[in-house]
Parts: structure tokens; sequence; C-alpha cells
């Protein structure tokens, strides 16, 4: 169950996006959207194709991000926790 999102994605990923909304866009042949936390770290992903209504079904990957007590990052990396409906 460990599939990793490629560098490019993770590229894209990495970048600053606007705190605490949902962003959605397209990825190569994939629909993708992803949940900001309060600094607009994407943290939440769902990859898939979108349905009717919006939503994308696929995967649903979470991120861990973890500082030091200065602000640095220490450890970030996506997990795949399952599929996304």
């Amino acid at each position: 169950m460990s599939r990793t999102l490629g560098p490019e994605l993770e590229k894209k990923l990495q970048k600053k996006y606007e705190p605490s909304t949902m962003v959605d866009m397209r990825f190569r042949n994939n629909d993708i959207s992803f949940k900001t936390d309060d600094e607009g770290n994407p943290i939440l992903l769902f990859i898939g194709k979108r349905n009717d209504q919006g939503v994308v079904k696929g995967e649903r990957y979470a991120r861990r991000l973890k500082s030091d007590s200065e602000g640095n990052i220490i450890k970030d990396h996506w997990e795949l926790k399952g599929k996304a409906t």
C-alpha cells in the first residue's frame, strides 16, 4: 500500500497555497484536490478522477509535517491512507 507520489507531484505539493482551503487542479491524467493547513501547506491529498458532483474518487494521502521549535521542518512525508470515495 505504499505507492509514491513521484517527484513532479511532490514538487508541486511543496509550494505554499492559500491557507485553510481546498485546492482543485489537474495533474497529468488525474484530477487532484488537496486541503491546506493554516500556513498554506498541502496536508491532505485526493488523486484520481473527479465525478459529476466534483468529488475525486481514487486514492487518499495524508502528509506528516513536523517542525522544531524554530519552525524548521524536520519531517515531511506523504502516506497512502487508502481509497478516496
